[in-house]
């Protein structure tokens, strides 16, 4: 299959988060770019339709607070002109501190925006191998197996992988209300009502809950989830701990799950006035407010043992669910061996990779990397310097990690406070007061280099 279109300045693989804004990106710096993605001709196994950008796990895009790794993330992305930030801005649901949008009309918009785009092809056909020419991988968790093995021989290196795991979603009219109550963690949010539905347990109904859990069956992977290409292996860990099925932290100890996506901490029940031993939260998944998707809850249960142990939380009994959980194969590269913190092909510069195939986990990291890679194909087509992020910043910090991260024991990682930097202080601060800092520090960073970018074109311009 040949892609050596001299029409085209840039082939995209992949129109997921990542590899639609990086299209965005490259057309607005004048590339024509084709953007190829294999659905619906080629469907996942985990997407349910056809629109670029959809969301196949939770519908939120994490916290939206300056003050929060997501958060600055966010804002880092607001700075850097993100088309698709800018959209689940319009399409946000009320989700407290977070941002969490309405999954159909954000993926419809930039669907819309993308196939209106005079510089951009969409093409619906799978890319089962690696464009010669200039190029961006952004075949997310879900890659063909077709292109996983064009990229182990590419790479040289064995490909990781691990199970990823997404939420039910239920009818909201279906929950009874009378056992569940609306409210934010620590009353957070501007609805008064509470942003969040939340399910609260008992000790007794919790550890008989959790009984359940543990000894209930789970689906036996799919063939395209079971199937490894060739030269592709499991990894040492099949599962990302940033995205456990319950079932899997249940298995850790009874208590692990009341310290994890179940913990009550910031609630009271308004029928004891006191914190639940345990709780479930629900989070509005659609503008209409009438599907909430259960907070932290990916699992692997069939199908009816979902109904039958989910149906034990109080609240739930006669819960109605419009989704049902699913597990999928999540697929990336050895990016510490493979990529240069521009995104960039340590063997071929033009050659790049963003989004989850890298190693960078969470919808705003993959929406970042892709804005990178946008960017910088843009800039090596132009023969210009391709941009390296401050690490100092979090998308900086990001792609600094995956590509420096220790080879031996390479995990994916998530916008998280820990890999920017310490700032030195002279008086002792605490956990909040050193994020706060980690947060403006990196944005005054961003500022002054964005500022030095301008004047360099402006420069440029000139001679």
């Amino acid at each position: 299959m040949s892609v050596n279109n001299k029409e085209v300045d840039l082939t995209i693989v992949g129109g997921g988060l990542a590899g639609s804004e990086a299209a965005w990106q490259a057309a607005e710096r004048g590339l024509q770019v084709s953007l190829y993605e294999m659905r619906p001709q080629n469907p996942t196994g985990a997407h349910i339709s056809d629109k670029l950008g959809e969301l196949v796990c939770s519908n939120s895009l994490g916290s939206n607070l300056g003050d929060r790794a997501s958060g600055l993330l966010k804002n880092e992305l607001r700075m850097l002109g993100s088309l698709l930030i800018k959209i689940a801005d319009r399409t946000a649901v009320p989700a407290g501190g977070a941002l969490a949008v309405d999954r159909d009309n954000f993926a419809g918009e930039i669907t819309d925006a993308l196939e209106d785009h005079p510089r951009i092809s969409v093409i619906r056909e799978e890319m089962p191998i690696i464009p010669e020419s200039l190029a961006i991988i952004a075949s997310g968790p879900l890659t063909s197996n077709s292109l996983s093995k064009e990229l182990a021989k590419w790479g040289g290196e064995e490909h990781l992988y691990f199970y990823d795991a997404i939420s039910p979603i239920i009818d909201v009219e279906s929950i009874d209300m009378n056992i569940a109550f609306r409210a934010s963690r620590y009353e957070r949010g501007d609805n008064t009502a509470g942003d969040y539905i939340n399910c609260p347990m008992n000790e007794a109904e919790y550890l008989a809950f959790v009984g359940e859990l543990v000894g209930a069956e789970t689906i036996e992977l799919k063939a395209f989830e079971s199937e490894i290409a060739s030269g592709v292996k499991a990894g040492a860990h099949e599962y990302f701990e940033g995205c456990l099925p319950i079932e899997v932290i249940a298995s850790r100890g009874e208590k692990s799950l009341a310290f994890g996506p179940m913990r009550p901490v910031g609630l009271i029940d308004p029928r004891s006035g006191r914190r639940p031993h345990a709780l479930l939260q629900l989070r509005q998944d659609n503008l209409a407010g009438s599907l909430f998707n259960m907070v932290g809850f990916q699992t692997n249960l069939t199908f009816q043992e979902q109904k039958r142990v989910l149906r034990m939380i109080p609240g739930l009994e006669k819960a109605r669910f419009e989704r049902y959980g699913q597990m999928h194969r999540n697929t990336f590269i050895h990016s510490p061996k493979l990529l240069k913190p521009n995104l960039s092909s340590k063997s071929r510069d033009s050659l790049l990779f963003a989004g989850q195939i890298t190693g960078v986990e969470g919808y705003a990291g993959n929406i970042g990397t892709g804005l990178l890679a946008g960017i910088n194909a843009a800039r090596q087509f132009a023969g210009e310097e391709m941009l390296k992020l401050p690490e100092h910043t979090m998308l900086g910090a990001l792609c600094h990690y995956v590509t420096h991260a220790d080879e031996a024991n390479f995990q994916p990682m998530k916008a998280n406070f820990g890999i920017l930097p310490a700032v030195p202080s002279p008086n002792k601060q605490n956990r909040r007061q050193r994020s706060a800092a980690k947060s403006d520090r990196a944005i005054e960073l961003l500022e002054t280099y964005l500022s030095k970018m301008d004047e360099t074109a402006q420069i440029a311009a000139l001679v």
